[in-house]
């Protein structure tokens, strides 16, 4: 079933180009995750440029405080030189990388341009690479990293989605299902400086699992090594926790002890990859729902009117199927009891008193832009037809 509840617009989404301001709302993500990656490279060049400066100023003051011969000296000078080379590769190495995260943004602004400025006849192609996008994201969420890989080459959108920070994800959750902690830990120590704010450490935990492993391995004197090493200095933070862990040192068959049964549950495997996953998307500012949700969700709203439940409920309603109701059994019912039909030209409310006229064409529009387009025209009824239902105007 669909959420109950959330925070974003309901937006038409074939409405796009006319209601831009509203639409843009749902695309944070395709922004944010770029943006976040430029400055995390910004950051790194910076770390980097400060410890080599402050490690070539100390050698620099150490080397004047030695009487050195002048061969020495010419050594030493030529070593500092390499450092500064190795450092401007570096920096070389950062700033390209900060030019294709660049190139990135610049193409997902200029994406995000046709809302504003395109015509109709580009109009098509945006909302399929737009449905495209939307079925990546859900793909990647949902693991199947393969076939999101395929389907965003295949649609040439490969500057639109994530697909290549997921693929990093995808080498740490494989690790974790593995049962092997070392690519998840490595990935705590590129992101250190974030996930220090955690309440709940990521870190932590797979320390905390490493040990079990010790445990369940009989590998007492490694857990012990271990434990002094890397869950000590966690002691302060979390007390009772690591008392927990303690425990488990003090019985042979510590995974049958009722103390220790939920540290040697193997479903702490998927708990540590679902922590992972909540953390890796709150870094990046990805949405933890798919984007296919949050669609879904708007328009079973928009869908879902009182009439739905009615003995009467036409054939062609899309809620007509009990299998669809169910779907969005949990949302909240739109306020009208039909569905409101809005003019294409004149953007009016079409009611009783202007209702909607459908043309030999398939289009429907107001009564009072016909009579406004056409003044002076005759039409006959075979030309004109006056619709009386909601939902046989829905047919066109």
């Amino acid at each position: 079933m669909l959420p109950t509840t959330f925070d974003l617009p309901v937006p038409c989404f074939f409405n796009v180009f006319h209601n831009p301001s509203d639409f843009l709302k749902l695309e944070r993500q395709l922004m944010k995750v770029p943006f976040e990656i430029f400055s995390e490279i910004a950051r790194a060049r910076q770390r980097i440029i400060e410890k080599e400066m402050d490690n070539f100023v100390d050698s620099i003051a150490e080397a004047t405080q030695k009487n050195m011969s002048e061969t020495d000296a010419l050594n030493h000078l030529g070593s500092l030189l390499s450092r500064l080379e190795e450092l401007k590769m570096k920096i070389m190495e950062n700033n390209s990388r900060q030019e294709m995260e660049l190139e990135i943004i610049m193409k997902r602004l200029n994406h995000l341009q046709v809302l504003q400025f395109g015509g109709k006849e580009i109009e098509a192609k945006w909302k399929q690479m737009h449905v495209d996008r939307i079925l990546v994201d859900y793909m990647l969420k949902s693991d199947c990293f393969d076939a999101a890989l395929k389907l965003a080459e295949g649609s040439d959108i490969q500057e639109l989605v994530d697909v290549k920070i997921f693929l990093d994800a995808k080498r740490v959750i494989q690790g974790l299902r593995n049962r092997n902690c070392s690519e998840a830990l490595a990935w705590c120590a590129e992101n250190e400086s974030k996930l220090d704010n955690s309440q709940d450490s990521f870190e932590f935990k797979l320390r905390v699992q490493e040990i079990v492993e010790f445990l369940r391995n009989h590998q007492l004197e490694d857990a012990v090594n271990y434990a002094q090493e890397y869950l000590v200095p966690w002691g302060d933070q979390y007390k009772e926790d690591v008392e927990k862990v303690m425990v488990a040192f003090a019985f042979d068959n510590c995974a049958k002890c009722d103390s220790c049964k939920m540290l040697f549950d193997l479903n702490k495997w998927d708990a540590l990859i679902g922590k992972f996953k909540m953390e890796f998307m709150r870094l990046h500012g990805i949405t933890q729902e798919p984007s296919l949700i949050y669609h879904l969700t708007a328009g079973f709203i928009c869908l879902k009117t009182l009439g739905c439940l009615d003995r009467e409920c036409p054939i062609e309603d899309p809620l007509f199927e009990d299998d669809i109701r169910q779907l969005g059994a949990r949302l909240p019912f739109w306020p009208h009891r039909r569905t409101k039909l809005v003019c294409y030209i004149t953007k009016e409310l079409m009611t009783l008193y202007n209702p909607p006229l459908i043309l030999p064409n398939g289009y429907a529009y107001s009564k009072k832009q016909i009579r406004r387009s056409y003044m002076g025209y005759n039409f006959s009824k075979n030309i004109l037809v006056q619709n009386q239902t909601c939902h046989d105007c829905c047919k066109a």
